[in-house]
């Protein structure tokens, strides 16, 4: 039987940034701006350009977020076609 050395296994917590498509930095409750109009899928709603989405929710992705657009939630959209609004 082979013993292998008692090897001490720690989970690194992964820092990750999510930033909008300026590289500006994002958090949640920020409020966001589309920058292109966004079909839905799944609904039939489709996002204008330059709708506001208010207090965003940060995902274990650095290119999505979570957010709540006319009493829909749980609604995913992708950081690049977001702006965060001054």
């Amino acid at each position: 039987m082979l013993y292998l050395p008692y090897m001490e296994h720690t989970e690194q917590e992964e820092i990750f940034q999510v930033v909008d498509c300026q590289g500006t930095p994002l958090a949640s409750g920020d409020t966001v701006q589309t920058i292109k109009d966004l079909n839905v899928k799944g609904t039939k709603i489709s996002l204008r350009k330059g709708t506001v989405i208010k207090n965003i929710k940060l995902t274990g992705d650095e290119e999505e977020i979570e957010c709540r657009v006319d009493d829909m939630k749980g609604i995913i959209l992708r950081t690049e076609f977001l702006r965060k609004k001054s």
